[in-house]
C-alpha cells in the first residue's frame, strides 16, 4: 500500500484506487496528494472550493503562476551554485 493509500483511508477524504506502470508517474501523484493536503491544512479549502466559491479570479490565478515560477528560477540558481560548489567549478 503506497503512502498515498494509506493517507486516503485514515482521512475522510473521497479516495481513487489507482494503478501506476511507472513508479516515477507514482511517486510524482502521492506527490501532488501531499502538495494538496499541505494546502488544504494551511488555507482550510481546496484549489475546487477556492475556484468555485469566488476566492481568488484570473489574475489572483496568474499573480500565483508567476510568483511560483520566480521562485522555480531562484531555485534552480542555487542548485546549480551548490553543484558549482561541489565540484570546484
Amino acid at each position: 500500500m503506497s503512502d498515498r493509500e494509506i493517507m486516503n483511508a485514515k482521512s475522510s477524504t473521497k479516495s481513487k484506487m489507482q494503478h501506476f506502470r511507472d513508479p516515477v508517474v507514482e511517486r510524482v501523484c502521492d506527490k501532488f496528494v501531499q502538495r494538496s493536503d499541505l494546502g488544504f491544512e494551511k488555507y482550510g479549502r481546496t484549489l475546487h472550493d477556492e475556484r468555485s466559491g469566488g476566492h481568488k479570479d484570473l489574475l489572483d490565478y496568474l499573480n500565483d503562476i508567476q510568483e511560483e515560477l520566480m521562485d522555480a528560477v531562484l531555485y534552480i540558481q542555487a542548485a546549480r551554485e551548490e553543484l558549482d560548489d561541489k565540484h570546484g567549478t
